[in-house]
């Protein structure tokens, strides 16, 4: 009997710690375990027995890099709550937010995180040694989107100017109208960035996936809207919870999500794709169809590939809105959620983020629920892991080490802010 045993006990990483375990006997993959034991953040229990106003400002502490989704989800749900539909002026500035942290954080990942493995670099510190002028644009591009957080949000991390039924303050058409020679520019880098990330090369993987996403009636998805699906769910957000399910494994604090069939699904950049890539602009319809990927795209290590036609959409979208600005009449919308409960999906940049609130006659949070896209991730994420160990066996253990580094690295998951995140050891048997 010939066993091969991966075995990684510490991720290292800026969200969360985690390990892999791979088990490969006579010549089948076994077990391909994706582990997260970050400490529990106890965030929903934080929320029970506040102000629902308070939501923006207590949910946008969980993520450093996506903390906009987060409060738009959440002041979504308390408006869906209270029955409140904000102005299209209010709506246009979200998804110009929104457009600030996708640009943000597909660059964090694409130049720094993700783009290394292709080009065998250990690091993007590395690579700058040989490609100093491509990481250069990586950084002026994520600056652009930081820009956008900073005005419309207050600041890049965790903003403050987010409110249930609009913003605290809203910007000049003066202070808007600032960034756009910033937009102009981060149009051409974009599509710039979509040449580059489709001259990489890439593994030979592909396989069908659930892919589970937004459908909204203003473009491609952003904002709240219905929830379809590749196999013809088309759901509203109050159904979430009768067709997704969680679950709790020994091997992970963070829950694992499926559909309601036992099945895993996918969220995220390629989902969207997959799903609305009609719905994509003329430019970034233009630069995927000169990718080869206006007809679809199910190998996910060119997720890479995808995300940079999100962010040449995000850029395009994001100079549309400064363009055409009109300041709302008021910054907000009084909104009162009593004794009702609501729910707010919204496209995170790595996938559905969801979370529901039962509110009390007293405007307090009864109950919470949010779902972020690692989790309903991580099952598809090690069904890939077994399928790609299976596929790459042929390899040695640290080639091998790579490619499932590379292929949890398709996901972006919360975990994967440091590049380095596996240590290795192998026991031969």
């Amino acid at each position: 009997m010939t066993t091969r045993i991966i075995k990684v006990d510490y991720l290292a990483r800026v969200e969360g710690e985690g390990a892999l375990k791979l088990i490969i006997r006579n010549g089948k993959v076994e077990e391909a375990k994706l582990s997260i034991f970050e400490a529990p953040r106890f965030y929903e229990a934080l929320l029970r027995g506040r102000d629902a106003a308070e939501t923006p400002d207590i949910t946008a502490r969980i993520c450093g890099i996506c903390p906009v989704a987060y409060q738009l989800s959440a002041v979504a749900a308390v408006e869906n709550a209270a029955a409140i539909d904000v102005p299209q002026p209010i709506k246009d500035l979200r998804r110009l937010l929104m457009c600030g942290e996708w640009i943000s954080s597909h660059i964090l990942h694409i130049y720094m995180l993700h783009a290394p493995d292709f080009l065998n670099y250990p690091d993007a510190m590395e690579m700058a040694r040989d490609h100093g002028d491509i990481v250069r644009r990586g950084l002026e591009l994520k600056k652009v989107g930081n820009a956008i957080m900073s005005l419309i949000g207050g600041r890049e991390i965790h903003p403050v100017n987010v409110r249930v039924g609009g913003f605290y303050r809203v910007p000049t058409r003066k202070e808007l109208h600032s960034l756009t020679e910033r937009l102009i520019w981060a149009c051409e880098a974009a599509e710039e960035t979509v040449r580059w990330t489709a001259s990489l090369p890439f593994p030979d993987y592909s396989r069908t996936y659930e892919y589970v996403a937004l459908l909204t009636t203003s473009g491609y998805p952003l904002e709240p809207g219905l929830l379809q699906s590749s196999t013809g769910l088309n759901i509203t957000p109050e159904s979430y919870e009768e067709h997704f399910i969680e679950e709790q494994r020994s091997n992970s604090t963070a829950l694992y999500s499926k559909a309601s069939t036992g099945q895993a699904y996918f969220v995220g950049p390629m989902a969207r794709f997959a799903l609305s890539r009609d719905q994509l602009n003329p430019h970034a319809a233009k630069a995927a169809k000169q990718s080869d990927l206006l007809a679809g795209c199910e190998n996910p290590f060119m997720s890479i590939v995808v995300r940079s036609i999100e962010v040449l959409h995000a850029c395009e979208e994001a100079l549309a809105i400064v363009r055409a600005y009109e300041p709302p009449d008021q910054p907000f919308e009084k909104v009162e959620a009593q004794n009702a409960t609501g729910f707010g999906i919204i496209e995170a940049p790595r996938g559905l983020l969801y979370q529901r609130y039962r509110i009390g006659k007293d405007g307090m949070i009864e109950d919470v629920k949010i779902v972020p896209p690692t989790a309903q991730n991580q099952a598809i994420i090690e069904e890939d892991l077994k399928n790609v160990a299976t596929q790459s066996q042929h390899l040695s253990d640290s080639d091998l080490q790579w490619r499932c580094e590379q292929t949890i690295r398709n996901y972006d998951p919360c975990i994967s802010c440091a590049a380095h995140f596996l240590t290795l050891e192998v026991e031969r048997q």
